[in-house]
C-alpha cells in the first residue's frame, strides 16, 4: 500500500512541477541568444518587406535572361526555325531523377564503368574539360594532382586524382563521387547535370592517360598517323 502511495505521490510531484514550470514569466530583458548568427540571419523571408529595394517588396521577379536551376533557357525562333544561337550541347537539362546506370553509375549493386553516351568525342572531353575548370579545379588543380588554390586557404584531404586508388576506381564510382560527395568534398548533383558529370568523368580520365597512364595504343588510328608523320 505504501509502495502505491509513493508513486502517486511522485506523479502529482512531476506534475506540479512541469505545469508550474510551463506557467512562464514576464522578462524586461531581451531572451538569451546562445547562436544569435542563427537567429538574425541576413536573408528574405516570404511576403515580407525588404529595405534593400527601393519599392520595400521582398519577394522580386525574376531577373531577366536567368532561369531555374535545371531548366533549359527559351529561345526565340525566327520564320525558319532557327534561335540564331549556338546549339546546347544536349537536347534536354537533366539532374539525377532514376535508377539508370546513367543516373547512378551503378548496375544493381556493383560500380559500373564506361562513359554512357553513344561516343566519346574531342567535343564531349572538351565540354568535361570546361565543366571541371568550373567545379572541379579550385581544389582538384588544373592537372588532377590535388594542388588546386583551394589547398593554400587551408582546405586539407584534397584527392590527387592521379593517385592509383582512384585511377583503379570504376568510371560509375567517379559519378557517384560528383553525385554525392565524399569526405570533405561536397555533392554536385543539384549544381551539375548528369551528362555533364559523365563529361568530366571522361576528362578526369584523359587527364590521368596524359599524365604516364596513355600507351601509342590508346590513341585513335588517324590521330596516331598524325603523331607518327610529326616525328618524320
Amino acid at each position: 500500500m505504501l509502495k502505491y502511495f509513493f508513486s502517486i505521490f511522485a506523479l502529482v510531484v512531476v506534475l506540479v512541477v512541469t505545469v508550474a514550470g510551463f506557467r512562464g514569466q514576464k522578462f524586461q530583458k531581451p531572451p538569451i541568444e546562445l547562436f544569435p548568427d542563427m537567429d538574425h540571419q541576413p536573408k528574405v523571408k516570404a511576403q515580407s518587406p525588404s529595405e534593400f529595394f527601393a519599392d520595400g517588396r521582398g519577394n522580386r521577379q525574376p531577373i531577366a535572361g536567368t532561369v531555374p536551376l535545371g531548366y533549359a533557357m527559351p529561345q526565340h525562333k525566327d520564320v525558319n526555325g532557327s534561335t540564331g544561337e549556338s546549339p546546347s550541347p544536349y537536347k534536354q537539362v537533366k539532374f539525377s531523377s532514376g535508377v539508370s546506370y546513367f543516373d547512378t553509375g551503378r548496375f544493381d549493386n556493383q560500380w559500373g564503368t564506361g562513359i554512357p553516351v553513344n561516343e566519346v568525342t574531342p567535343e564531349f572531353i572538351a565540354r568535361g574539360q570546361e565543366r571541371y575548370a568550373i567545379s572541379c579545379q579550385v581544389c582538384h588543380g588544373a592537372t588532377g594532382a590535388g594542388n588546386g588554390i583551394a589547398g593554400k586557404y587551408g582546405l586539407v584531404a584534397i584527392a590527387n586524382l592521379h593517385q592509383q586508388r582512384i585511377r583503379d576506381m570504376a568510371d560509375g564510382e567517379i559519378f557517384n563521387t560528383i553525385t554525392h560527395g565524399k569526405n570533405t568534398m561536397m555533392g554536385y548533383g543539384d549544381r551539375i547535370q548528369v551528362q555533364d558529370r559523365w563529361a568530366i568523368v571522361a576528362y578526369i580520365r584523359a587527364l590521368q592517360l596524359s599524365q604516364g597512364g596513355a600507351a601509342i595504343n590508346d590513341v585513335p588510328p588517324a590521330e596516331r598517323a598524325q603523331l607518327e608523320a610529326q616525328k618524320q
